[in-house]
């Protein structure tokens, strides 16, 4: 049997785990909202037309933050169509996915949506048709508390007290050609600096998301970064990435070591955001919100064309996934963990029916899709720091990524409860791993509490309305054996497993 080694130090901490680091992302995209979080008719509706089966969902998936209302929709969005009275809300043209937005839901609702399901708020500004007073205007509208046109608009609407929201997004993707309103980096980096510059004028302590590289293929990517980082630096938080992966032409190996582009992704936007602040002399360290990240099959929609008719919500990119989909999302949470010192939020896009852990049907279920399971266990489970985790395991050739190590892991450790988390892949396609986790440093008292495992022998197997749990979490096969200072347990091939150990009394 292959065999790979682990080893854990409770001194050695990267960053404290950031509950960011698992928001999601909804946008007035095909079914995520309407269907999605909001069906008025819906047996499990409640007063406010939201399905509570999704609700359910939403906090079982442990979602802190959800990114809002878009995406490529927000870059022409008028934010004050989804304000006010219902039968007087107009309906749009979305340019971005080709449909009507009837503007049912909007800021309001999906603030009420927000609060029950216990989630932050990450607000994205248009910054494509918009601009500086726009952003302006949305602010005094969502944060102002009273005594203005706006904040008294808000008020008039029904919702009193501001929304409190903290972390803005200034616009989206707009490096790239199909968003509506694409600009250079230097006629972006101008703009966002100048709306910083605003926002921060009525609200000091907002926390400002610039826009990064709409993925590291880009032809400007890091030259854009660097860019709109010299007009912004001193006046934003973060810089965004966007990254999502699907398996090419049957290459399975690469596409399970998809976590090894992610890491090269955050390791170079670091690199490029820290060479600007030597530039500038400057002492501030810029963040990475990972806002929008997951598996997407998007050469199927590239190849498939948008819907000829203007419909309300279509179906658009409602990917079914799979046992090694789900491998990689537990993967590539792995590597926005062990980035936790500089990736400070991050969104898996998105949240229900649209590339989503989360499927509904119109009328009917709503279940998990095998991506939901890594994603809600990693959330729930890591607590406290995220720690340096020494890995000694074998590797194998890619096509894509070079050489990829067939065992990636990372651990979290609550120095409080003293429990320790090790969350680890198995790339390997045909072979267990025997994993041996090194807790000598921890001393002894360290007790399995938990030991779970995502794996098929269908790598293509997938859960559906027919079957909402074909595929779940299950116990580690075999059990899992310590000797009080080493763990040792079996990784079945294509595997995502999360191993919990508390301290006994």
């Amino acid at each position: 049997m292959l065999r790979a080694h682990v080893a854990l130090n409770p001194a050695a901490v990267v960053a404290p785990v950031n509950r960011r680091t698992f928001g999601s992302f909804v946008e007035h995209m095909g079914r995520c909202v309407y269907t999605g979080i909001y069906e008025p008719g819906h047996p499990s509706a409640d007063e406010d037309g939201f399905r509570t089966d999704v609700l359910a969902l939403a906090r079982e998936l442990g979602v802190s933050m959800v990114r809002y209302p878009g995406g490529n929709f927000v870059s022409g969005y008028r934010w004050e169509d989804g304000v006010g009275p219902r039968e007087q809300r107009p309906r749009r043209r979305d340019l971005a996915w080709r449909s009507i937005e009837t503007n049912e839901v909007g800021i309001d609702e999906f603030a009420k949506w927000a609060e029950k399901a216990g989630v932050e708020i990450m607000y994205a500004v248009n910054l494509g048709t918009r601009g500086v007073q726009e952003a302006l205007d949305v602010h005094e509208y969502i944060n102002h508390p009273e005594g203005t046109a706006l904040s008294e608009r808000r008020r008039a609407n029904g919702a009193e007290k501001p929304y409190g929201v903290k972390i803005w997004c200034l616009g989206n993707e707009l490096d790239g050609p199909w968003q509506t309103g694409h600009k250079t980096a230097e006629e972006y980096g101008l703009l966002a600096a100048s709306t910083a510059r605003a926002l921060r004028s009525a609200e000091p302590d907002l926390e400002l998301v610039a826009c990064g590289s709409s993925s590291s293929s880009m032809p400007t990517f890091g030259a854009w970064e660097s860019t709109v980082l010299e007009h912004a630096y001193d006046v934003v938080d973060y810089v965004s990435c966007h990254a999502y992966y699907e398996e090419h032409d049957g290459d399975l190996g690469s596409f399970l070591a998809s976590a090894v582009d992610m890491d090269h992704f955050v390791n170079s936007i670091v690199a490029t955001a820290d060479a600007v602040g030597a530039r500038l002399k400057s002492t501030k360290k810029i963040n990475l919100s990972f806002d929008e990240w997951n598996v997407w099959y998007l050469s199927r929609f590239q190849n498939a064309p948008l819907p000829s008719e203007w419909g309300v919500a279509p179906r658009v990119i409602e990917d079914q996934y799979n046992v090694a989909d789900a491998v990689v999302v537990g993967n590539l949470l792995i590597s926005l963990l062990r980035h936790s010192d500089r990736v400070t939020a991050a969104c898996q896009a998105q949240l229900v029916n649209v590339i989503a852990p989360i499927m509904t049907e119109p009328g009917g279920p709503a279940w998990r899709q095998t991506i939901f399971h890594p994603f809600a266990r990693t959330a729930a489970l890591a607590k406290g720091d995220v720690l340096e985790t020494r890995i000694d395991s074998p590797t194998y050739e890619t096509a894509r990524h070079g050489e990829a190590a067939l065992i990636d892991a990372v651990a979290t450790h609550d120095e409080a409860t003293g429990e320790v988390t090790v969350f680890v892949v198995n790339r390997s396609q045909s072979e267990p791993v025997e994993l041996a986790v090194d807790l000598t440093a921890f001393g002894t008292g360290l007790t399995v509490a938990e030991s779970v495992t995502l794996t098929d022998d269908d790598v293509r197997a997938s859960n559906t309305r027919d079957e909402p749990d074909r595929v779940t979490l299950r116990p580690t096969a075999g059990g899992v054996a310590t000797d009080g200072t080493t763990v040792t347990l079996s990784l079945p091939p294509v595997s995502w497993t999360a191993l919990h150990l508390t301290r006994s009394a």
